[in-house]
C-alpha cells in the first residue's frame, strides 16, 4: 500500500511563506489552496500544507508551539548532490531563513539546516547512493 504523508504546519504570513518555499523551487497544488491553506508539494508523495496560524489552531485542542521559540520537529527532505544542498540552504538563507546548525558532512552523508520565515526546522540531506545500497 502506498501512503500520501501529510505534514501541517501553522505560518503567520501565508502569502509570504508561500513566496519563500516558491523561491527555494517548490510547486503549490492549487487544488487544495485558498486565503487560509496551501498545499505544498514535496514529491509525488509527501505534502506540506501551510496553514495560516488560526486555522491550523482550529485542528487541534492544544496550544499551537511557537516555532520561534519553541521545537516539536524538524523536517527534512533529500537532495540530489551536496551542490543542491548548498544551493538550496544558502538561498533560504538569503531569502529571510535563519541557519540552524552547522553542516555536517559524514562523507557517505551531508547535510545542512535552516529555520523558515516562522522558526520551523529543516534539513536538507544528500546521501551517496553507494552507501544505501
Amino acid at each position: 500500500m502506498t501512503r500520501l504523508t501529510f505534514v501541517n504546519l501553522p505560518v503567520a504570513d501565508l502569502d509570504r511563506s508561500v513566496a519563500f518555499f516558491r523561491s527555494l523551487g517548490f510547486e503549490f497544488n492549487v487544488a487544495f489552496t485558498d486565503e487560509r491553506s496551501t498545499c505544498m508539494v514535496v514529491s509525488e508523495q509527501a505534502f506540506v500544507m501551510l496553514l495560516a496560524a488560526p486555522y491550523f489552531s482550529s485542528f487541534t485542542r492544544k496550544d499551537v508551539t511557537d516555532a520561534a521559540t519553541h521545537i516539536e520537529t524538524i523536517l527534512g527532505f533529500s537532495a540530489e548532490s551536496r551542490e543542491e544542498v548548498d544551493a538550496l540552504v544558502d538561498r533560504a538563507l538569503a531569502l529571510g531563513g535563519a541557519a540552524a546548525n552547522d553542516p555536517q558532512d559524514d562523507g557517505f552523508m551531508y547535510g545542512r539546516s535552516f529555520y523558515d520565515l516562522d522558526g520551523h526546522a529543516w534539513e536538507v540531506i544528500w546521501m551517496d547512493p553507494a552507501a544505501v545500497n
